[in-house]
């Protein structure tokens, strides 16, 4: 079910060879035009699938673009419950050459409901499994009986709303909202505030069950009771990011649909994101493939094919900590005793270092290891264990420390993030609140499932 604002979107696509002769404007050859939903109908058809029942409830124009949004809809199965429309149907014209929007033209609106909401709708409201609210500032989430209607549903079943700073904010009660960075900021009062802290705000004056904040190539962060879970994009690439917001809540719609926890509805809507844009958005609808750089590195550390001692004794952690804070850049800093790399590490480690400009890994000694995990451990020294994880791309240096926590080193480096394992949600940790103390953030990093260093050992042994 989703609950929206339609519009219709159009795409005039040509080549720029020459200009008027009467202005300096380029002229347009044209050589394809496309239109289809936008708005909550675009999010309502990337919500269609072979399993997945969709109905949409909004405002839907009499005229000749309303009718083409109303085809386009049943011909991909799904419901259309329209309330009345206060003028011409909103469209929006991109137009394009070399993959380039020149302009964007918009006509039409201004789209406000009107008249009395269908029972239908309210029904249908009522009986959905989930329901999406797709705000587009048009009025349909601000209107007070479908509000009522949303309100009383988000008290006993999943409602996901995606925001519009000139719609109506979400109704108490929200499994999840999702705003963008720059809509959650807004709405907050936090101007510039990263999204770790952005996403426990906006949580909180919405009264919602979770907030992931969008930060496009940046990924999501996660608000989970205390917690915050930042899901990273994992290759970034050039695309068109025209409708990935609507992807993003599509997904994460349809996965909560088909029973995913919420942590991992966002992991799977940042991917199905990444995708669109990588695949070229609404323009080419149905195109997957994605490929990207990898991170940028601090300039001044090894690369991939791992150091020698004295690059590593040069390279120490203080001192990348010191160059990156000197030019105004962020560290962020994790542990862990990183026995036996395997995937779940790197994944972390990848994830980690999106959050700033280095990445330091603070690293238990053998002894330190010894302790936590009993006699046979650890299997690689540490030397090796350090010289690994310097050979990865994504770590900038390491910090080996004795104890059986990084409390001391985490001191004396002060990082401006703190990031730990998603294993690690709801568990109290020391070092989290010492990295508080100092105005340090705490982020948590997507968890893989099923990989761990004591799991690998066992099956081998």
């Amino acid at each position: 079910m989703v609950v929206g604002d339609v519009m219709l979107d159009r795409e005039v696509d040509g080549t720029v060879e020459r200009f008027c002769p009467d202005a300096p404007a380029p002229v347009l050859d044209v050589s394809m035009v496309r239109q289809g939903p936008g708005g909550a109908g675009l999010a309502t058809r990337l919500c269609a699938a072979p399993d997945v029942e969709v109905t949409w409830i909004g405002p839907l124009a009499a005229d000749d673009d309303g009718a083409a949004i109303q085809r386009e809809l049943a011909a991909a199965g799904i419901t259309t419950i329209a309330l009345g429309h206060e003028g011409a149907t909103r469209r929006k014209t991109r137009v394009r050459s070399g993959g380039h929007v020149l302009v964007r033209l918009d006509e039409g609106g201004p789209g406000r409901p009107t008249g009395p909401v269908p029972r239908a709708a309210l029904e249908a409201i009522a009986a959905a499994d989930v329901v999406l609210a797709s705000c587009y500032g048009a009025g349909t989430t601000a209107q007070p009986e479908l509000r009522r209607a949303l309100e009383r549903r988000a008290e006993h079943r999943p409602v996901v709303w995606d925001p519009h700073p000139r719609g109506g904010p979400p109704v108490p009660g929200c499994l999840l909202v999702s705003p963008n960075l720059s809509e959650a900021r807004t709405a907050a009062g936090r101007p510039d505030d990263p999204g770790d802290l952005v996403a426990p705000a906006v949580r909180d004056l919405w009264a919602a069950q979770h907030a992931a904040v969008t930060g496009g190539a940046h990924g999501a962060w996660l608000a989970v009771g205390d917690d915050v879970i930042y899901t990273p994009v994992e290759s970034v690439g050039d695309g068109d990011p025209c409708g990935a917001g609507d992807r993003f809540a599509a997904a994460a719609t349809t996965a909560i649909a088909r029973g995913a926890t919420v942590p991992e509805a966002i992991t799977l809507a940042v991917a199905r994101a990444s995708e669109w844009v990588a695949s070229g958005g609404a323009w080419e609808f149905r195109r997957s493939a994605h490929t990207g750089p990898a991170p940028e590195r601090d300039g001044t550390t090894p690369g991939p094919h791992g150091p020698s001692d004295t690059e590593a004794q040069r390279h120490t952690a203080k001192e990348v900590v010191e160059r990156v804070r000197g030019r105004g850049g962020t560290v962020v800093a994790t542990g862990g005793c990183f026995d036996v790399l395997h995937a779940g590490h790197l994944q972390s480690l990848q994830a980690a270092r999106r959050l700033g400009d280095a990445l330091v890994v603070l690293l238990n000694s053998d002894a330190s290891v010894r302790r936590l995990k009993g006699a046979g451990r650890p299997v690689q020294t540490a030397e090796d264990r350090a010289r690994l994880l310097l050979g990865l791309e994504c770590v900038d240096a390491v910090a080996v420390f004795d104890e059986d926590d990084p409390s001391t080193v985490l001191g004396e480096l002060r990082p401006d993030v703190w990031a730990k394992g998603g294993d690690y949600a709801g568990v109290p940790l020391t070092e989290s609140e010492l990295v508080r103390g100092w105005g340090g953030r705490v982020v948590l990093l997507p968890y893989l499932e099923g990989r761990s260093t004591t799991a690998l050992l066992s099956d081998a042994g």
